[in-house]
């Protein structure tokens, strides 16, 4: 089956197998910052954002995603310009072993992106399906809060 879809702003066509999951997907086209956690929608690890929604990507269906937008923690800054999420959460050491470190970005993207100035009840709330067992999510609050200011404060455009 093709599936025409736009991964991190690139039209793609691509080859899929009946029943593949989105993580699957992505991770064998290269999208590594995508994992896999555990296969059942309960940790956070294959977080992606789906036409600027943040879902588990192991309970997704490839092919529901026809001409919908991907964004993974690859299309979200590169190291030479890396988004503000990306950069207040390296600042606030909220990246420890790393492995929950993208899920975290494309939820609190999302969050952001819905609610610009979000209370730490909301971020708490927005990152509930995220577990991390690094960081006791304080610094990741942190960063969330940071980055909200950061965003708010770029001259007036969207990032």
């Amino acid at each position: 089956m093709l599936l025409k879809v736009k991964i991190n702003g690139e039209d793609k066509f691509l080859t899929i197998a009946a029943g593949e999951r989105l993580l699957d997907l992505l991770r064998r086209e290269g999208y590594f910052s995508v994992k896999e956690g555990c296969r059942q929608g309960n940790c956070g690890a294959c977080v992606v954002l789906l036409d600027g929604r943040a879902v588990n990507s192991c309970m997704v269906f490839a092919a529901r995603c026809e001409g919908r937008e991907i964004i993974t923690a690859e299309g979200l800054g590169t190291p030479a310009r890396p988004h503000p999420l990306q950069e207040a959460f390296v600042n606030a050491g909220a990246v420890q072993c790393g492995y929950c470190t993208p899920g975290m970005l494309l939820s609190s993207q999302a969050l952001l992106a819905e609610n610009p100035a979000p209370s730490v009840e909301e971020i708490k709330t927005a990152l509930d399906g995220n577990l991390c067992r690094c960081t006791g999510y304080v610094k990741i609050i942190k960063a969330v809060q940071d980055a909200a200011k950061r965003m708010k404060v770029a001259n007036g455009r969207k990032i």
